[in-house]
């Protein structure tokens, strides 16, 4: 359960793995770098009285472009602080319930957070985060993607600071779409790249195992349809109401289970993740699929690597997340990282200063091209490093503009496992008796009444 009914859950996750791009500039010492800040960083921060003030950032696992960051900004602070990263579990489920056992012990040793996006009214809701400067504020929501500050905010109010955000696009072999006479300038609906991959014997790659990404999958189903997970009042476990037997939830179960049933999926569909779309899309039988932006770098590595054809990034493309309905326009996953700053820090001014350094533009773009991680600026899309490292950067950064956050409560992790238990495997979903199933569940989760 969450923060506030003082039970942790084990649900939850990114939904988005990593993949690093052979890198275009230096990272030089990361790796060592990386094992010492971490060392230092549990030791706690401040050090010796007179000392530069040191700022723990917890950070979730990438290719060292974190550690990165946080040395030139300790290096352009001129003495100011000194940022020490700590790495947390690779699980997003996990890096929740690592830090919030020390936050609720009121731990001073934390500054500086990565934190997952669902998690963020929790964390805020329970009292964790420290709270924004209203200066500050306005600087960092300057210039970045709708998506990336809804995510940031809570009770309409911004609570972390957007660092890297995320989003899936709809890739399509291009060989595939013009044998299916498929026009792909414009927007596509589900139902039209399952038939398409029906007339020419492809597959239609998405992530059905019973995990975070199944979440996102329906989200952005219901979304796309109209509709929302939470209906109405997101605070209060006895009073929230959930959406899913309204009609935009019906037609999400619907689309679930065609895509599902329809002949064109990988098989084991009920545990395919997103590496699992990524290797199917690599294949010679591949014709669509919906996924995060790592699976192009993923694509020229293995072409570096000499264990993928070049023939076949090359035939990649790329569009707008599959629309519901036609006439409808999609509403994206959205994922990333936003920076929070520990509610008992020792540091809390000199946090957020750290935090305004981390997420210049200049930073977002270089973790963009060494890490992938897409950034929550607008400016950086515009970068010609990032434009030649991503050619569909233009999409990404529209896709992020349209994007819709998964449910935005403090009891995130009941709703996630609920569904997840409730719509999968996808090929059981029934738009007739799913969702009022999947309510019922949830409903009785967050009144105490049933355990996940």
């Amino acid at each position: 359960m969450s923060i506030a009914t003082g039970r942790i859950p084990g649900a939850g996750g990114s939904g988005s793995p990593h993949r690093r791009r052979r890198p275009r500039r230096a990272i030089g010492g990361a790796a060592a770098a990386l094992v010492v800040a971490s060392t230092l960083a549990a030791c706690g921060g401040g050090g010796d009285s007179g000392a530069t003030p040191v700022l723990n950032w917890y950070i979730n696992p990438d290719s060292g472009g974190q550690q990165t960051i946080a040395d030139r900004c300790s290096e352009e602070s001129g003495g100011a602080y000194r940022i020490a990263v700590s790495i947390l579990p690779r699980e997003s489920s996990a890096q929740r319930e690592q830090l919030v056992r020390r936050l609720a012990a009121n731990d001073s040793s934390i500054d500086i957070i990565s934190l997952d996006p669902p998690y963020i009214p929790e964390f805020a809701q329970a009292g964790f985060l420290a709270p924004v400067p209203e200066d500050l504020a306005g600087r960092v929501t300057e210039g970045v993607v709708q998506s990336s500050i809804e995510g940031a905010t809570w009770d309409d109010e911004l609570v972390t600071v957007p660092f890297w955000a995320n989003t899936q696009l709809l890739w399509y072999r291009k060989s595939v779409a013009e044998a299916a006479g498929l026009d792909m300038s414009g927007p596509v609906t589900w139902e039209q790249i399952v038939q398409a991959a029906q007339d020419t014997g492809t597959i239609v790659s998405a992530q059905g195992r019973r995990a975070e990404s199944l979440t996102v999958w329906f989200n952005a189903l219901i979304e796309s349809a109209g509709g929302s997970v939470i209906a109405e009042n997101s605070t209060d476990p006895d009073q929230i109401q959930l959406g899913l037997t309204d009609e935009p939830g019906r037609r999400a179960a619907e689309v679930m289970h065609t895509v599902a049933t329809s002949g064109v999926v990988g098989p084991a569909f009920s545990t395919s993740s997103e590496d699992t779309s990524a290797t199917q899309f690599e294949s010679e039988d591949a014709g669509f699929m919906v996924n995060w932006p790592f699976v192009w770098s993923r694509a020229l590595s293995a072409v570096e690597a000499g264990t993928l054809d070049a023939s076949v990034p090359d035939d990649y493309g790329w569009a707008l997340y599959p629309a519901v309905d036609e006439g409808t326009p999609s509403a994206p996953p959205y994922g990333g990282i936003n920076l929070g700053v520990g509610a008992f820090s020792d540091n809390v001014d000199l946090a957020y200063e750290a935090t305004e350094c981390i997420v210049s533009d200049e930073n977002q773009a270089e973790y963009m091209i060494t890490n992938g991680n897409p950034a929550s600026s607008q400016a950086v899309y515009d970068d010609p490093e990032v434009q030649e490292a991503f050619p569909m950067a233009d999409t990404i950064r529209e896709s992020l503009e349209q994007a819709a956050p998964r449910p935005q409560t403090p009891y995130y992790s009941e709703v996630s496992g609920g569904l997840q238990r409730e719509y999968h495997p996808p090929s059981s979903v029934d738009p007739d008796s799913t969702p009022e199933r999947a309510e019922e569940l949830i409903s009785a989760v967050l009144r105490g009444e049933q355990l996940l």
